[in-house]
């Protein structure tokens, strides 16, 4: 019975996961033309995809990088954006802490944000599930999410700049943050982080380097912590 519960909830993960294909390729077919028009190679193309995989940082440091920025930007860029995935982890331990440390290994390095996002909500829709049930859920997710993203970006690194610019692919971008955010902005902390993070970003879009960005994000997750702490004293009061 428990061997059927798994297979299920990993076929539940695969199917949950597969709309989100319609975002990962052509985000993937982008950073794959952006990182060749920056003079990237094909295999740095791909090592920033295999060993990063994490698409908006990849994007930014790219960017940051065609752009001539110091190289401690780059990285202090990079890690601010990657610095939620801590937060996922932290999320996900309490369901996923007692599965063994290689599978949990395997699970980290494919924690993304579409992972992340359908995994959070089918465990807090099912709370009976075992940990093995979970495991085998989030890695049903992996299959049509992170396993395209190496694909759709070796296409976009070979084709280079001979996509018609009418296809108009940068819309993955934001699409893929607005469909994996919205479904989680459920309580104040979120919401004002998320507002933080937009304001900031538009009123200090001019910043050299998108140090906009990186500020941004610090002013959201301090205004998050912020309002969760005020959330929690008014609850105890």
């Amino acid at each position: 019975m428990s061997d059927r519960a798994t297979r299920q909830a990993f076929r539940r993960g695969v199917r949950d996961g597969a709309p989100f294909l319609l975002v990962v390729a052509p985000f993937g077919l982008v950073f794959g033309v952006i990182g060749v028009e920056a003079g990237l190679g094909l295999a740095e193309v791909m090592g920033f995809s295999i060993f990063v995989i994490a698409g908006a940082s990849q994007l930014a440091a790219v960017q940051l990088m065609a752009e001539g920025a110091p190289v401690a930007v780059v990285l202090a860029t990079a890690l601010a954006i990657n610095l939620r995935m801590a937060m996922y982890s932290a999320a996900l331990a309490p369901h996923l802490g007692s599965v063994p440390l290689g599978r949990r290994s395997v699970m980290a390095y494919f924690l993304v944000d579409q992972t992340f996002a359908a995994s959070a909500l089918e465990f807090e829709r099912r709370p009976e599930m075992t940990a093995p049930e979970k495991a085998a859920y989030f890695l049903g997710v992996v299959a049509p999410v992170c396993l395209p993203w190496y694909g759709a970006t070796l296409a976009g690194a070979l084709l280079g700049g001979g996509l018609p610019p009418g296809w108009g692919l940068d819309f993955a971008v934001p699409i893929t943050f607005l469909a994996v955010v919205t479904p989680m902005l459920r309580t104040p902390a979120h919401v004002a982080a998320a507002v933080v993070s937009a304001v900031g970003a538009v009123v200090l879009w001019a910043l050299p380097w998108n140090l906009g960005l990186l500020v941004s994000a610090l002013a959201a997750m301090a205004t998050g912590a912020l309002v969760e702490v005020a959330s929690e004293r008014r609850g105890a009061a």
